[in-house]
């Protein structure tokens, strides 16, 4: 099935097509390593994940880009209101994050780089579009005239009366009604020694906006596949990105721009000052399984709104168990034979409608209903009896293909209990032999407390771990 994506820069939907298939080059703007990153930076990153496992679902072979800024006006700021120098600053921060994006089970791009360590990229970036007259310098800056480039405003559909053209800003962030020449290279006075470099054009510091660009094109060339981010970088963040880059270069910059919307909580913008800003450890605190979070961020579709409540991941925890103990009851499976035609008509029809929905634009609600469809049949088939090994084994192979594109770790079977669960277990059964449920109830409480789920079936107690 052919792989088709809404793009941004044309508003529709359409099949996505790189430049040289089966290679694939994609862009995805990571974190501002200025404080430790909330749910809503990892409904971005865990949609742009799950893309990236799409294409390699697709045949395709996958170079990601995914930066870390660690120089702009707020790190400066905190950085030296901590006493501390940028590096120094940001390496918990960025340790954290790495931290964040194993823990929600993140594919390692091929490429994370720093913007420090690029400047001399950066510097040879604005030398090409000084070169091209694409520049003028007020006050030691430079900056980026927008009156030089006639396709700004295309991807974030701006209204050309609305560019304040000849106007410049310094602030990395700004409304979308103050349209203005951008800065490329701050020549900050008030700025410490630390966040300086030299440079042809004066001692200064990148914009936030040339460094994605310098470090996208290093890695990737200078026309990318795919660019990737939250709905709100689309203006200023990447309509810069395209001006300075298409400029420099004369050529297209991004192909194909995929942009995830924005997460609320509780049906509200999240922010400290409500008092519903949450960390993934804030969410693990309150006893979530990280594998949960994942789902329930990869629920809804990536460019639609999705609403993060408590009982919305509790719905998560629900639906991940019903899938995790399919898994677990198809390793016990030991009747003999082939797999019948219906298991196999159950597979094929799953299968189907599961790359059917991704095709569909990354559909994934219709993605997860393919899967509850197969739990649900594969489950109807072993209560019948009908299931196989061989046939288990056909349902577990898609089970663990599927869960390859959302990430949510199936259980393996190869699960040992340890000496202490073990004795807990048979303390357990021994109780329940003897009709002392008192005593059989505390071992199982004992258990769970050590994420142990035991399951009583007519065929005797399974046990999985709380994932």
């Amino acid at each position: 099935m052919e792989l088709r994506l809404f793009n941004t820069l044309t508003g529709r939907v359409e099949p996505f097509a790189p430049q040289q298939p089966p290679e694939v080059r994609m862009y995805v703007c990571g974190l501002t390593v200025y404080g430790r990153g909330h749910i809503g930076n990892y409904r971005s990153l865990v949609a742009t994940d799950l893309l990236r496992r799409v294409l390699r679902y697709k045949g395709y072979r996958v170079t990601e880009v995914m930066n870390i800024t660690d120089v702009d006006d707020r790190i400066i700021k905190l950085a030296g209101e901590a006493g501390q120098d940028l590096r120094t600053f940001t390496a918990d921060h960025i340790r954290s994050f790495d931290l964040d994006l194993a823990t929600v089970r993140m594919e390692r791009p091929e490429h994370v780089p720093r913007a420090t360590d690029h400047i001399p990229e950066m510097v040879d970036l604005i030398s090409r579009l000084i070169a091209r007259g694409h520049t003028y310098t007020a006050e030691g800056s430079v900056y980026f005239r927008i009156a030089s480039f006639p396709e700004y405003g295309r991807l974030s559909r701006l209204d050309a009366a609305g560019i304040k053209s000849g106007t410049r800003v310094d602030t990395d962030k700004y409304d979308k009604e103050n349209a203005r020449d951008f800065v490329l290279w701050k020549a900050k006075e008030d700025e410490p020694p630390w966040a300086q470099w030299d440079a042809p054009f004066g001692r200064g510091r990148p914009g936030w906006h040339i460094e994605c660009s310098a470090m996208s094109m290093k890695y990737l060339g200078e026309t990318l596949d795919l660019h990737c981010g939250g709905v709100d970088l689309v203006f200023p963040h990447h309509e810069n990105e395209i001006a300075q880059s298409s400029c420099a270069t004369g050529k297209p910059f991004v192909r194909h721009w995929v942009h995830v919307q924005h997460l609320l909580v509780d049906d509200e913008t999240m922010s400290k000052s409500k008092g519903n800003f949450f960390t993934i450890p804030d969410v693990l605190a309150r006893g979530h399984r990280p594998e949960a979070l994942r789902y329930l961020l990869c629920a809804a579709h990536y460019r639609s709104l999705l609403n993060f409540t408590w009982e919305g991941l509790q719905q998560a925890e629900a639906a991940l168990e019903r899938i995790q103990g399919l898994a677990v009851r198809l390793h016990e499976v030991d009747g003999d034979g082939p797999a019948s035609a219906r298991v196999r008509q159950v597979v094929e029809r799953s299968r189907q409608a599961f790359e059917a929905a991704l095709c569909d634009d990354l559909n994934t609600p219709e993605a997860l209903a393919a899967v509850h469809g197969l739990v649900a049949e594969a489950n109807a088939l072993l209560a019948s009896g009908e299931m196989t090994r061989e046939g288990a084994s056909m349902v577990r192979a898609e089970v663990e293909a599927m869960d390859g594109i959302f990430g949510v770790s199936l259980p393996t079977g190869e699960d040992r209990l340890s000496a202490e669960e073990q004795a807990l277990l048979d303390e357990r059964q021994e109780a329940r032999r003897k009709r002392e449920f008192s005593r059989a109830d505390e071992a199982r409480r004992r258990l769970e407390e050590k994420g142990i789920v035991l399951e009583d079936t007519p065929k005797g107690t399974r046990w999985r771990r709380k994932r």
